[in-house]
């Protein structure tokens, strides 16, 4: 008799419905009810969750929140004119450190995006204004803008970090107990202009 084929559960569709029936200390749930999509204001942590967003590419979110206190401090807790003075000692440093992503584009990318942030906050006064000063634009305007300004910022990178800290809808479904708190935050999406 053939063995009766083991049929996958179906992939949710939505992180909020990912989330639903994982433990109360999962990473993915702190993060999903706490982090994602609510607009964040530092520029430091503005620029962290890009060069997290970076990191994850072609890896999975889990490793990256696993590992996510280890590239704090790795990264001097993503001070942007520390990582933008970085030179050679660091760099090494970095590719030397198990407790983050040891990849020598991604690291290049982390020092050079803090570089050209610092010169968005001479010329705006805060990596967030510059952001704020974008929008509203398309997921796909937001992509060729953010492959002019910055290194390794491909498409789904752009979108999950836009989304992530509120310039793109999206990170919570309205049926999501969570949507209600963060439509208090006022994402930038949210707000007309």
């Amino acid at each position: 008799m053939p063995k009766a084929k083991r049929l996958a559960a179906p992939k949710p569709k939505t992180y909020c419905a990912a989330v639903l029936g994982m433990e109360r200390n999962n990473v993915h749930v702190h993060y999903h009810d706490h982090e994602y999509g609510f607009p964040i204001d530092d520029d430091n942590h503005l620029f962290a969750r890009l060069i997290l967003e970076i990191n994850q590419a072609g890896l999975s979110w889990t490793t990256i929140l696993n590992k996510k206190d280890n590239f704090f401090a790795a990264y001097d807790q993503f001070d942007i004119a520390t990582v933008a003075a970085y030179g050679q000692r660091d760099i090494d440093r970095l590719l030397n450190d198990p407790g983050i992503i040891r990849n020598r584009l991604k690291v290049a990318a982390a020092i050079e995006n803090a570089r050209r942030i610092k010169q968005i906050q001479k010329d705006f006064g805060s990596f967030k204004k510059w952001l704020d000063k974008q929008h509203p634009r398309s997921k796909e305007e937001w992509v060729k803008l953010f492959k002019q300004e910055f290194r390794f910022t491909g498409g789904e990178i752009v979108g999950e970090f836009l989304m992530s800290c509120g310039y793109l809808p999206g990170a919570h479904v309205p049926e999501c107990p969570v949507y209600p708190r963060l439509m208090k935050h006022k994402p930038a999406w949210s707000v007309k202009s």
